[in-house]
């Protein structure tokens, strides 16, 4: 499986680009207030145009439709699987025939009350014991919301147990330290 990325987000002309998608994505992409915002939501949707002529030879724009958690599959691709993620340094996707979740994260300042959140007791000891603490929350974040985006559950008040019955195998994570990001993908 191959991972798409971008995290050169201010290198392509945005007006440009907005014309070369769809009207559905430019609407959503529109809705970010700030150009950081609209760039990352055209460079993931680019990046699925991508991974859709290169492994499908797709070359019509997508058109999302929404599943009961707002998990986005593309019409008349039921067979297709992608999930896209962005932050601040990159946009990333992922597309497969099998159901497939990704998460990218910024490297940043480690928050207690949010690991606290988030994480079991057992997760908790692994951040603490980790030689990195920032590092090793940011990894489990991603792994947890990988996970949710391929069962299209998304982000819930249960995060502290998205993991118990999760296999190691189903992760990949990529550290970019270099350019302060890191994703995991899943794929069961």
């Amino acid at each position: 499986m191959k991972v798409y990325i971008n995290d050169h987000i201010g290198d392509f002309d945005l007006q440009l680009a907005l014309q070369s998608i769809s009207s559905q994505r430019r609407e959503q992409a529109l809705q970010f207030k700030f150009e950081q915002g609209q760039r990352l939501c055209v460079a993931a949707y680019m990046l699925l145009k991508q991974a859709l002529r290169e492994q499908e030879g797709i070359l019509d724009n997508p058109i999302f439709e929404y599943g009961e958690h707002g998990k986005p599959s593309i019409v008349g691709h039921p067979e297709l699987h992608f999930s896209l993620s962005h932050c601040k340094e990159a946009a990333v996707c992922v597309l497969s025939r099998r159901p497939v979740g990704i998460d990218v994260e910024s490297i940043g300042r480690y928050s207690e009350s949010v690991a606290r959140y988030a994480m079991s007791d057992d997760e908790m000891q692994q951040i603490h014991q980790s030689g990195n603490p920032e590092l090793a929350f940011i990894r489990l974040w991603t792994m947890k919301e990988s996970l949710l985006k391929l069962t299209g559950e998304g982000i819930n008040d249960n995060m502290k147990e998205t993991l118990k019955k999760a296999k190691a195998e189903w992760f990949t994570t990529t550290e970019r330290i270099d350019k302060n990001y890191l994703y995991t993908v899943c794929e069961q």
